[in-house]
This record gives structure tokens, sequence and C-alpha cells, in this order.
């Protein structure tokens, strides 16, 4: 893979952090950032439901369709890189990525984020036209075509940047505190419950107590 950090080029950045921060922007500096990750039900879950695809190299689907699993990806203007799950190639050897999420689909969401990320790479890779992707939703066993406009992409650019600002930041964005925060797995190392006063990093350590003896 070519270096994207080049003077030319943005410092590239991780697709899936692109996802972390439309979710939740001290998230993805928790996982990005300060290099924190835990495990629950929900990312076991999806862990299992990647297993199926994350094996590397040519094929097909069970359709016959030529595909390409685990296909990394990058897009050096951009600034951006990650790991397409299944690349298909149609009649005429046009890729469109698939998506693989273990849970339900939700438009406009994240995950129409990173799946468009990973077509704005195809796109310049492949200097072919990739007006989608698709999402597979494990929760209801569909495939959700995602149309990627004007509008998406200057919403992965817009994105990208904020992602980049948040890597040299000195500190972590505040805590959300909002009802997704109960099945987040970093709710230990983030505690949402804590006010915004308490330790700017994961790491920093808190100032002395003042003890009246």
């Amino acid at each position: 893979m070519p270096d994207p950090a080049t003077a030319a080029h943005p410092r590239s950045v991780p697709i899936s952090a692109l996802e972390h921060y439309a979710y939740c922007p001290r998230q993805a500096a928790l996982i990005h950032a300060e290099s924190y990750f835990e495990s629950n039900l929900d990312t076991v879950r999806g862990d299992l439901a990647h297993a199926a695809v994350d094996k590397v190299g040519p094929g097909s689907d069970r359709r016959g369709t030529p595909v390409w699993r685990s296909l990394p990806v990058w897009h050096d203007e951009l600034g951006i890189h990650g790991v397409c799950d299944i690349v298909q190639f149609d009649g005429h050897g046009h890729p469109h990525p698939v998506e693989h999420k273990s849970g339900r689909y939700h438009p406009g969401g994240p995950a129409d984020l990173q799946l468009a990320a990973q077509v704005l790479c195809l796109r310049a890779m492949f200097q072919a036209e990739v007006p989608f992707g698709v999402i597979f939703s494990g929760r209801d066993r569909r495939r959700h075509q995602v149309e990627v406009d004007d509008d998406l992409a200057a919403r992965v650019v817009q994105t990208a940047t904020a992602v980049r600002d948040l890597l040299t930041a000195a500190e972590l964005p505040p805590r959300a505190s909002q009802a997704r925060c109960r099945r987040c797995s970093l709710r230990p190392g983030c505690v949402p419950e804590l006010p915004a006063t308490v330790a700017t990093t994961l790491f920093t350590p808190r100032a002395p107590g003042d003890w009246d003896d």
C-alpha cells in the first residue's frame, strides 16, 4: 500500500474511524487515539459475523459472482484507508463493496458513511464508476443498497477531516451520556455518567486531593 503520509497528501485515517466518529466522536478518540477497546456481546457478534468473509483473496459468492474478500483500499487525495469485507464485480468488471453488519440497518446512519468511503476508494483505485455499495444486515438477513451521491461523498470528506483533527487534539471530546451509551462496549473506560470536568483523557492522572489532617 502506498504511503499516504506525504507532503502532497493528508494524513490517512482508518475508514472505520469515520463510522466511529459519526456514531460518537468520543468513541472514535478512545479507539483510535487512546488505543482503548473493550468487547461485549455486540462486538463479539460482529466478529463472528465477519469471520465468514475474512478469508483474503479472490473467489465467488453463492450465485457465482466474482468477489474479492478483505480487499485493502485507500484514497491518497482524501487521506483514508481501510479494508472492504467483500468487493463484488459485475459482468463489466465494475466493483462495488459489500459491508457486513451483525445488527439492524439504519438508513443514513454511520454505516452509510463507512460504505461511502469504501466506494470512493474503489472509484479512485479502479478508475471506474461505482455508484453504490451494499450493506448486508445480519439481523434481518437483507442486502441494503446505498447510493453514494455528491452529498454523501461530501460527508465522507468532512468526517475524514474531523477525524484527522480529533487524532491530533490534546483532549478527548466531552462525554455524551446518551441512551446509546448503555450498549457501548467502551462504557467502562469512557464512564459517561461522570461530569465533564473529570480527567480529559483516559490515562490523565487526576489532581491530588485536598486532605484535612
